[in-house]
């Protein structure tokens, strides 16, 4: 019998079984960094005293690595409950980072015809994890001053009912915190639409105020709302660990989607050294602000600049041209996140995070020998 060689066909390609959304995308990128003072993407710059890394590496030595994560990571839930002041009635919920909270809150909500919406620009995974999970997204410009536009906001839920409507408490990559009784009217127009709203407080350590204690005032009112954190600014970029509280209820079920062993051995051993020493990282926390506050009064003497308040350990800024300085900062070694072309409103603008002093020495230096 002849042997027939087998035929393919474009339809039976690999690349012909992923979605033609996906192929069409952007993958989230990240600048090399290296040889380069590393001021963009909002890390905090300070790590562990020597002597806590030794106590930290001892403690992570003796760790059963053989064996699956065990019932240690309800005590880092436990512990992040206390940390947070976790109101009565609500649960708490792990995540790898944050950003697989917001994923599965897409999946959690993927019915027919529902959609998510947040202020733009906002942090780009609330559109990018409803564009993966099929959702459509609705993006509401904010003001030139990058203020919340309540009426567009409010007619937006009114009109897209949105399964969930994300507020940045404070925003990313603006950096500032709305006004509260916008926020409140958001709130409310969703409980009346059905809908989820998750407030997410990444900044929180460098923040003057939390949604918190809102939710804990009037729980009724907050039935719908879920506060989603990270560690990633108190300290623990590396570790990828967020978690999300909220009424119980809610959680109970956003958690059935959670894949097991989500988080490592590594991620809670660590996550619950750290929060033995808090005071370490609220020191630290403590000294950013503070930093914070240097520059964007050196920001305030250059002409050629225009910086927004910040709530946050990072600060918008507005040059003649975010291009070439991006660049000539780059060439003077302090790496900062150009966010000019992420929305119009960002025209011109780059995305400086707050460093130690002498980081922060550097990148003001080199931003003034560009300008």
């Amino acid at each position: 019998m002849m042997k027939t060689e087998p035929t393919t066909s474009p339809a039976l390609e690999p690349l012909a079984r992923i979605r033609d959304d996906i192929q069409s995308m952007h993958a989230y990128a990240v600048q090399d960094s290296r040889g380069l003072i590393k001021l963009d993407a909002m890390e905090n710059p300070h790590r562990l005293p020597e002597a806590l890394q030794a106590e930290l590496g001892r403690r992570l030595g003796a760790l059963a690595l053989n064996r699956y994560p065990d019932a240690r990571v309800d005590d880092l839930r436990r512990a992040l409950a206390d940390y947070a002041g976790m109101p009565a009635g609500c649960d708490i919920m792990l995540g790898n980072g944050s950003d697989e909270l917001i994923s599965l809150l897409a999946m959690a909500c993927d019915l027919p015809g529902a959609s998510i919406l947040a202020p733009v620009p906002g942090f780009v995974m609330y559109a990018m994890s409803a564009k993966l999970q099929g959702l459509a997204f609705h993006g509401v410009p904010l003001t030139p001053d990058f203020e919340l536009d309540e009426a567009a906001m409010l007619d937006a839920v009114r009109r897209h009912r949105p399964s969930i409507v994300y507020l940045a408490y404070p925003n990313n990559p603006t950096a500032n915190l709305w006004d509260d009784a916008s926020v409140a009217a958001i709130i409310d127009a969703q409980r009346e639409a059905g809908g989820l709203v998750v407030m997410d407080e990444a900044y929180q350590p460098f923040s003057s105020r939390s949604w918190m204690d809102r939710m804990r005032e009037d729980p009724a009112r907050h039935a719908h709302v879920l506060l989603l954190r990270t560690l990633s600014k108190f300290g623990l970029a590396g570790v990828r660990l967020g978690y999300m509280i909220g009424p119980a209820a809610l959680v109970r079920e956003i958690d059935k989607l959670r894949p097991p062993y989500n988080i490592s051995v590594l991620n809670y051993e660590c996550a619950l050294f750290a929060l033995e020493h808090s005071e370490v990282f609220a020191a630290q926390a403590k000294e950013l602000r503070a930093q914070r506050a240097i520059l964007l009064e050196a920001f305030g003497k250059l002409p050629q600049v225009k910086a927004w308040r910040s709530d946050a350990n990072m600060i918008l800024v507005r040059v003649p041209d975010a291009a070439r300085t991006f660049a000539g900062m780059k060439e003077r070694g302090v790496l900062v996140k150009n966010v000019s072309t992420m929305h119009p409103l960002l025209a011109n603008c780059l995305r400086l995070t707050v460093g130690t002093a002498s980081e922060n020495q550097a990148m003001l230096a080199a931003l003034e020998q560009v300008l």
